[in-house]
């Protein structure tokens, strides 16, 4: 078994692993830590734990020290110096002309490398624009193009339920969404009402994804042919997949046709498993929302 504690350095950023040592460290903490980009300030997200070797990335690296006043003085310094890097870095790109729209400014705890990210249509050819930043901040400098995903996470805002964005307070790599996700909960396919402030499908359509699966594994497919409780043979007309009731039109004994409802325990069907078809025509209206999905390309450490 190895002892491991799980690390955030940035908000909803992704957690990583490290030993513990000889440290008492509890949740909350902050920590001194080496990662592949340096030295970095992170903060204990999840305490001490016991897991088994082949489920943790072997060599674990351990823990320098637990932070210090003076190393929170730095942390809060080198925040105030990404506002300035930001706005220098503004200048120089405006003065070089490029397509390209800066996101955010980063300085790595031990200010041995300054990253900035930027979002833009294409590839960018900004070696002038890295000479200039290096003479100016006198250090490592990565110019990171990141996806309007990754930019709506480092931003934050509201989303359309009023609620600050899932991806900037606790997801910590993005959700893979698709449209027929939309579908199988029987949501509107108009692209305003299920993209997030990113232009993407919203996340959250994943949060209940698996109990409409379940729900919707237990009714009858729209125009299934059903037996009612009272021996009535009709065809699916709607479906109320929270409430497990489905409206069917059924032919009384004069052909007359009536629309009635029932609980789904109350008739008999051939069970689907059917996939939820999307048509090609609503393939077509939303194949732009399902573009930029995928991990966080943010969290390097």
């Amino acid at each position: 078994m190895t002892r491991i504690i799980g690390v955030r350095f940035r908000a909803a950023g992704k957690i990583y692993f490290f030993a513990p040592g000889k440290f008492n460290i509890a949740q909350g903490d902050n920590v001194i830590v080496e990662t592949a980009r340096g030295v970095e300030f992170g903060r204990v997200v999840s305490g001490p734990r016991e897991v088994r070797e082949e489920e943790v990335v072997q060599p674990l690296k351990p823990v320098i020290r637990l932070a210090t006043e003076q190393d929170v003085r730095v942390e809060e310094k080198n925040r105030k110096k990404e506002k300035e890097a930001f706005k220098i870095c503004l200048e120089k790109i405006q003065k070089h002309g490029l397509e390209m729209k800066l996101i955010d400014a980063e300085y790595t705890f031990d200010n041995n490398k300054v990253l900035f990210y930027f979002t833009a249509d294409g590839r960018i050819d900004f070696r002038e624009l890295v000479k200039d930043l290096a003479a100016v901040f006198r250090t490592r400098i990565e110019l990171r193009q990141i996806g309007v995903r990754d930019e709506t996470k480092i931003r934050g805002g509201i989303g359309i339920c009023g609620r600050p964005l899932c991806c900037n307070t606790y997801l910590s790599e993005f959700a893979a969404v698709s449209i027929r996700m939309a579908k199988e909960q029987n949501l509107s396919l108009n692209p305003t009402k299920i993209s997030g402030v990113c232009g993407r499908l919203m996340c959250c359509l994943t949060n209940e994804e698996e109990t409409y699966e379940e729900l919707n594994s237990q009714l009858p497919s729209l125009g299934d042919t059903v037996t009612t409780s009272e021996g009535l043979t009709g065809t699916v007309h709607s479906l109320s997949v929270l409430r497990q009731q489905v409206k069917v039109i059924v032919v009384l004994e004069n052909d007359e046709k009536e629309i009635r409802e029932y609980k789904v325990e109350d008739l008999k069907f051939r069970p689907r498993r059917k996939k939820t078809k999307v048509s090609k025509e609503e393939m077509k209206k939303l194949a732009e929302l399902e573009k930029g999905g995928g991990a966080s390309k943010l969290d390097d450490n």
